[in-house]
């Protein structure tokens, strides 16, 4: 992790789950992923979903389900804008973070997104969270759970 600016979430036991990150790293590189998933056994979790053709599926529902596609455009601009408050850079600007608003591209950018705005903010980080083995609600930090 670099650059950090603060923490967007927290396990039960305080440990960060997201780290929020400068969008413009110091050593110069503009850095789009505002929300960074940083918790190993989250990150293990949505990669096992990844692996498992799950964005497909999401992929598939936001191009029928007009009502999601409302929604994740909505969470796009809202990811756009907290990022806003840490720096205007030029070579990002309205690129969020794991596609999007059109794609379904990184399940742990829309899940770090869903657990530092809140569930209902971003449906389809919300939709990941709920569908992987991780949860929030039980920690997972010890390396031997």
């Amino acid at each position: 992790m670099r650059d950090v600016v603060g923490v967007g979430a927290r396990c039960i036991c305080g440990n960060p789950i997201v780290v929020v990150t400068k969008p413009r790293l110091s050593d110069g590189s503009p850095f789009p992923t505002f929300y960074y998933l940083s918790l190993p056994a989250a990150t293990a979790a949505l990669s096992t979903l990844e692996a498992s053709g799950f964005m497909a599926e999401l992929q598939e529902r936001l191009s029928v389900e007009p009502e999601l596609q409302l929604a994740y455009e909505k969470a796009h601009h809202a990811y756009l804008a907290d990022r806003l408050k840490h720096g205007e850079v030029a070579e990002i600007d309205g690129i969020s973070a794991g596609g999007m608003p059109l794609r379904v591209k990184c399940l742990h950018a829309l899940a770090g997104h869903s657990l530092a705005a809140g569930p209902g903010e971003n449906p389809i980080g919300d939709i990941a969270l709920d569908a992987c083995t991780w949860k929030q609600n039980r920690c997972q930090c010890d390396p031997t759970f």
